[in-house]
């Protein structure tokens, strides 16, 4: 029957995987042919001299070295942030613990660009409201505090990640066995001495396997290092390769290529290393049967203070970068919170966005991508995902693995391959050539969910539908799909969602006439115009916001994104 199966299906995996390989293999081997391109028009004039210049560049140690410490430093705070919001969420008696239902949806409506933009508002050294209200309170001459440092850098990337490590460890911390715990607490053991000896050693592997994927992830970082490190004159590999392709007058695509090759090579290492990992962390999940809790530790003393340091934590993740936007999209410019701040408040920020002609554009153009890439990427990984679950066979195994390859690849990085990739074709320089790259780039998304979603569906009700007559199509459509519709709806809403916060493809793909809400925000910020990237911040939520909300009005779990 699955030979049966496998041969009745044969064109749509062969379809499939051509389709797939073109969108996540095509852009890597693009990027290895153009970094030994004389240039992005002259590709088949092979030279070496990319490589040379790429790697004797003078500049290069120093970044590498920046590189290192702001992944490492990142990974430790967001991995040992999330592995305590996790354990005493899960494990302990503290209060109202259905506010950390609400971090995993954080980064869905807050794009990283925003949360930096207004933390530098804050921040800023010379006029951050924070520093004038420390420096008119003290009397100092200059502000302590400088966000444009790797201190700066690493601690608003961590608070990024947070979320993605909560949800990482969250489950091995919910699920593994507390027999020892609970002999060590009989046998007279503190909570401490039972957590640092007993609960930790066994998380160990989930421990690690979560640092990996935070190194995985600030290695692809780039809106951060892009906000607050160049100004800073911290580069790190992203923005190393961003000064290539966009500094000076003629970008170097192969120079940006050779570099690249390294970073995607480091990323696909971590990634490995990520998932093997995880499958040791999953021998220490040996929970069984029903009505299984796990042993909630009484915080006694401490519990108050851990709960106010929970909420200032939520407060630097949600309520502090939100309140900060919408603030300061009514100023003229950035001014500590007094009543002649808010005797300058007006809407010329709201006005000037809302009339300028290319921030329209950018504001349909992401619109598009937003719901036209999410359906096209859903409607893909419909096909994928139904062939990974029910076509076994070797064509299933290849297409599984082409479709979960992009999960590795760093935007910026990606995004030279799809330049490389489109720029002998009519899709270059296009909509439709950013369309392309996004659903490529992000599939994983879309597959990961739906592949979860079809096992949950016997195979016998779409034979049922073919014994009397219907198609393959027909089955898929009456049948699969409308037992799908919660878990289709959930993808395409986290897709959009992310399509509308995509930056680090769009800033290398993006041209006029192609403009996108991010790169906009990011041009407005070059230029020190805060008010008016707070007001388009705002937009930019809101449309994020109305997603997720309409998710929930219909009842879809919104799954949040790792990558």
């Amino acid at each position: 029957m699955p030979n049966q199966q496998s041969n009745r299906h044969f064109p749509l995996v062969v379809l499939l995987i051509i389709i797939v390989g073109a969108l996540t293999v095509g852009p890597v081997v693009m990027l290895l042919v153009g970094s030994f391109s004389e240039g992005i028009g002259a590709i088949g004039k092979f030279t070496t001299a990319k490589y040379a210049a790429a790697y004797t560049d003078p500049a290069l140690p120093k970044t590498l070295w920046n590189t290192v410490v702001f992944t490492l430093g990142t990974a430790c705070l967001s991995t040992v942030l999330g592995g305590l919001l996790a354990y005493l969420s899960i494990r302990t008696d503290i209060p109202f613990k259905g506010l950390f239902r609400i971090l995993p949806v954080v980064p869905m409506m807050i794009p990283h660009v925003l949360f930096a933009s207004a933390w530098i508002t804050l921040l800023n050294p010379t006029n951050g409201m924070i520093n004038v209200f420390l420096r008119n309170l003290f009397g100092l001459s200059k502000g302590p505090l400088n966000i444009y440092s790797l201190g700066g850098m690493i601690f608003l990337e961590g608070m990024l990640d947070l979320p993605v490590t909560y949800l990482v460890i969250s489950p091995a911390m919910h699920s593994f066995d507390t027999m020892l715990e609970e002999a060590s607490r009989v046998s007279g053991a503190s909570s401490l001495y039972t957590l640092r000896k007993i609960t930790l050693p066994i998380l160990k592997p989930a421990f690690l396997a979560t640092f990996t994927l935070a190194i995985v992830r600030s290695l692809a970082a780039f809106a951060v290092p892009r906000m607050v490190g160049m100004p800073g004159r911290i580069h790190v590999l992203t923005t190393h390769v961003y000064r290539i392709i966009s500094v000076g007058w003629s970008p170097d695509y192969g120079r940006a290529a050779a570099i690249g090759l390294i970073v995607l090579a480091a990323s696909i290492g971590l990634v490995y290393l990520y998932r093997s990992l995880l499958g040791d962390a999953s021998q220490y999940v040996t929970v069984t049967g029903k009505g299984y809790r796990p042993m909630v530790i009484e915080l006694g003393r401490a519990r108050g203070p851990l709960f106010v340091l929970c909420i200032l934590l939520f407060c630097f993740l949600v309520i502090i970068p939100l309140a900060t936007l919408v603030y300061m999209s009514f100023l003229p410019y950035s001014m500590v919170p007094s009543a002649r701040a808010f005797s300058m408040m007006n809407l010329k920020n709201w006005h000037t966005v809302l009339n300028n002609p290319i921030i329209i554009r950018a504001l349909k153009n992401s619109a598009f991508l937003a719901i036209g890439g999410a359906t096209v990427g859903i409607l893909l990984s419909i096909f994928v995902s139904y062939v990974i679950v029910k076509v076994k066979g070797q064509g299933s195994g290849l297409l599984e693995s082409l479709s979960f390859l992009s999960f590795s690849f760093p935007g910026m990085i990606i995004g030279v391959g799809f330049m490389w990739f489109l720029v002998k074709t009519p899709l270059y320089a296009t909509i439709w050539g950013l369309l392309l790259a996004y659903v490529g780039t992000y599939l994983p998304y879309g597959v990961r969910p739906l592949r979860s979603a079809f096992m949950q569906i016997d195979s016998e009700l779409e034979e049922s539908a073919r014994v009397f007559g219907a198609s393959f199509l027909r089955a898929l459509k009456d049948i699969v799909v409308p037992l799908l519709a919660p878990g289709v709806l959930s993808a395409w809403v986290l897709m959009a969602c992310m399509f509308i916060r995509e930056l680090s493809v769009s800033v290398v793909l993006s041209r006029p006439g192609t403009e996108v809400l991010t790169v906009e925000i990011m041009k407005l910020a070059n230029d020190g115009l805060w008010g008016q990237v707070s007001a388009l911040g705002i937009i930019m939520i809101g449309l994020s916001t109305a997603l997720v909300v309409l998710a929930n009005l219909l009842r879809i779990p919104v799954s949040h994104s790792e990558g």
